[in-house]
């Protein structure tokens, strides 16, 4: 059995099975599809095979560095079996990225066992981190935890006003500060209200400015510094929303936000509006950031926990000569 055959029979026992194919559908069509049309001219893993597989591969947004690595551990193989398969070839590239993916350790998202867990929600303006923080409201809220937001992104007009109105339509309270205010003390007044009203999860927005890299990274620190002083090695979690559809850019996002505060995780929103599906091997491999959550729709229940082996064989579906 090849490894996409197995990765078949463990994608139908999974719990989003159905989000997952309908999420990752542009991804599908262009890079699996693509994968597939290469089988009508394949003649071995030679030269002109790599450099067609290469564009596939840079065309989903794996990156130019995690595509040479695949199209170099292939025809490292091909020295050895001199003779491989069109199937065989794909399963390889396929399971190659989940070996890239799995290279550096998947840390698990830290909760705090004697209190609130505090997550900061970083991301650039127009990335979905609002609606993103009100999707995590509702997945927390599943699992019967008592849930609070913090707006704590004081600098854009709006932002204030749109978190709470997402609190007040999923029934839990924001603390909030005035337009313009130091958000620093608004994160202190939102420790303050999670311990004293037993908050289990403590999810706080902040403001997305790259424009001054330095007024960010003292920014970020002072909201580590406050934060940990008002709750134990808070904050627990720190997770940039990356939007999809922006590619390779969003990685030169994560890199400045990463150097700022140090990242634990991702959230890759807008997965379903492109093709570039290859973008969550790229940023594991690169930045050695686990993708915790990805949203795969606008309903609200469409942000779900990344699951490799779910993704893998999504965006692989049009791999038809191959399976």
């Amino acid at each position: 059995m090849g490894f996409l055959d197995k990765l078949k029979e463990k994608f139908r026992k999974k719990e989003y099975h159905a989000v997952y194919l309908s999420g990752f559908k542009k991804t599908q069509e262009t890079f699996g599809g693509k994968l597939d049309k290469l089988s009508y001219k394949y003649k071995g893993v030679n030269d002109e095979f790599l450099e067609e597989l290469t564009i596939v591969l840079l065309e989903s947004d794996v990156g130019i560095e995690t595509a040479d690595l695949i199209c170099e551990r292939l025809k490292t193989l091909a020295k050895d079996y001199p003779v491989i398969s069109f199937d065989w070839a794909m399963n390889f590239v396929i399971e190659t990225m989940g070996e890239i993916y799995n290279e550096t350790e998947n840390k698990e998202i830290v909760y705090n066992s004697n209190g609130t867990t505090v997550i900061l929600i970083v991301g650039v303006n127009g990335s979905g981190k609002t609606t993103s923080i009100a999707k995590l409201i509702k997945y927390y809220k599943n699992q019967n935890k008592k849930v609070a937001v913090v707006a704590a992104d004081t600098f854009r007009a709006g932002a204030i006003e749109q978190l709470d109105a997402w609190a007040k339509k999923l029934d839990v309270h924001c603390v909030k500060g005035k337009e313009n205010s130091d958000p620093s003390s608004v994160l202190v007044d939102g420790c303050r209200y999670a311990k004293e009203n037993d908050i289990d999860i403590l999810l706080c927005d902040t403001a997305g400015r790259l424009q001054n890299k330095i007024s960010l990274m003292n920014e970020l620190a002072k909201m580590h510094k406050v934060i940990g002083r008002e709750i134990e090695n808070a904050p627990h979690n720190v997770w940039l929303v990356l939007d999809g559809t922006t590619g390779q850019n969003g990685l030169s996002q994560a890199l400045i936000f990463d150097e700022a505060t140090n990242l634990t995780g991702i959230i890759l929103t807008k997965m379903d509006g492109t093709a570039k599906g290859g973008i969550v091997i790229a940023i594991k491999h690169k930045l050695k950031i686990p993708v915790y959550f990805i949203g795969l729709g606008e309903k609200m229940d469409d942000l779900k926990p990344f699951d490799l082996e779910s993704y893998l064989y999504s965006i692989s579906m049009g791999l038809k000569n191959a399976k």
